[in-house]
């Protein structure tokens, strides 16, 4: 008789690579805003402002 396969443990598997994959987009999102701070961060706070103008 055949294995049945064990759902619960590919579903941890999947839902683990997921959350490592979101600590580290988070971790190079840190060192980009910290690497921007050091070089003054005006064109990161000046970008912020024109990306959302106000519309009516």
């Amino acid at each position: 008789m055949a294995r049945t396969p064990n759902y619960n443990f590919e579903k941890r598997q999947k839902d683990l690579a997921r959350q490592k994959k979101k600590e580290e987009k988070l971790q190079k999102k840190a060192q980009k805003k910290e690497k921007t701070d050091e070089e003054g961060g005006e064109t990161e706070a000046g970008t912020e402002t024109s990306e959302s103008p106000e519309h009516d």
